[in-house]
């Protein structure tokens, strides 16, 4: 059995990702039958609660305000229309309902006391529960907790170095500190990146870097492909090739094996031949339905049938870490503390993102 490391260095995983496709595919394919059945592959479904005017300035999102994308914005959805997409969700095979809320980070008040009751409602349904609503403090986690909440998703994106080129409005260390707000709860951790953004195999390399010498690592660390989209500053960066998705995917495995390698955003542009590359590099989760936020995702339909093609099953809830008890509200041992905590704003500027948030563009 291998044994998870956490002191990867940057060239070290740069070597393993540059290895001869057959050489990585059969390292990785091995270490993740050691820690997992590869015929298993966990089912998300990922709902956005909340749409549109975010006020963060993230190079590669639509739902950023100041861009000008055509993203039709709502406010928070109810806990019944959640509940009703939820169990949608169950019934097509998913185990887990992500909820995204487009905030720069959660404020104490009625819309994430809502949230809670979202998660509460979910939990019953015996589902796993997934949250990314920016970034949270100590106390906010704990209360997430209580509720039933399985696992709390922030990406760091890309690397520390590369991070500076794609977002200004808060810094990378807000990242890392979230989720060690999440670690003093027992909230598993999801949190990944994206690649095709412009950056380097070193700048990848530099995320799983600082994903693997986390202690414990990420439960969960989705991969995914940029889809860029028409009015933000990233729409005319090339989709990457699938081959450096199951290198991604091949190298993430390799050096956090015990970890559920995500296959997510960027599925609409692989081939199933490729998803099928993927699977046997590592990957054991995906994300379905028909929309991830705002991009387009393949349907349900479409992902059962491939899983039918390559003897896939879907993966059980619970299966890695138990299901927490869910608290009701009136019971709550952790009270709102109307914080305002100092979340960074950097201050730097990006030339493509101030472009992007200019004129809008003639057609």
């Amino acid at each position: 059995m291998s044994i998870t490391k956490h002191n990867w260095t940057k060239d070290e995983i740069i070597a393993i990702y540059n290895k001869p496709m057959m050489d990585l595919l059969f390292e990785a394919a091995s270490i993740h039958r050691e820690h997992h059945d590869p015929n298993v592959v966990q089912v998300s479904t990922l709902l956005s609660i909340k749409t549109g005017g975010c006020p963060e300035d993230c190079g590669y999102c639509p739902q950023a305000a100041r861009y000008h994308t055509e993203i039709e914005g709502n406010d928070l959805m109810s806990v019944s229309q959640v509940k009703a997409q939820a169990l949608r969700a169950k019934s097509s095979g998913s185990s887990r309902v992500c909820m995204g809320a487009a905030w720069r980070n959660v404020k104490d008040g009625p819309e994430f006391d809502q949230v809670l009751e979202m998660v509460r409602t979910i939990n019953k349904l015996d589902m796993e529960v997934c949250c990314t609503l920016g970034m949270i403090t100590e106390n906010q986690a704990h209360r997430l907790a209580e509720a039933g909440l399985y696992a709390y998703n922030h990406n760091l994106d890309t690397s520390e170095e590369y991070y500076k080129e794609v977002i200004s409005t808060r810094g990378f260390e807000d990242r890392l500190q979230t989720i060690e707000n999440v670690r003093k709860t027992n909230v598993t951790v999801c949190s990944g990146g994206i690649i095709g953004m412009g950056e380097s195999i070193e700048d990848r390399a530099g995320m799983l870097v600082a994903l693997s010498t986390l202690n414990p690592q990420p439960e969960s660390v989705p991969i995914n492909a940029l889809v860029a989209v028409e009015g933000t500053p990233m729409e005319e960066e090339k989709p990457v090739e699938i081959w450096e998705m199951i290198r991604m995917v091949a190298t993430t495995r390799i050096i956090m094996p015990e970890t559920q390698v995500r296959l997510s955003a960027g599925r609409m542009n692989m081939s199933r031949e490729g998803q099928a590359m993927c699977f046997f590099a590592g990957a054991n989760s995906i994300f379905a339905g028909d929309k991830l936020l705002t991009t387009p995702n393949p349907d349900v339909n479409e992902d059962m049938k491939m899983f039918e093609m390559l003897g896939l099953n879907p993966q059980k809830p619970f299966t890695k870490v138990s299901q927490p008890l869910t608290v009701e509200a009136e019971d709550s041992q952790f009270a709102p503390l109307g914080e305002k905590p100092k979340w960074s704003r950097p201050g730097h500027t990006i030339d493509r993102n101030l472009e992007a948030s200019g004129s809008r563009k003639e057609k």
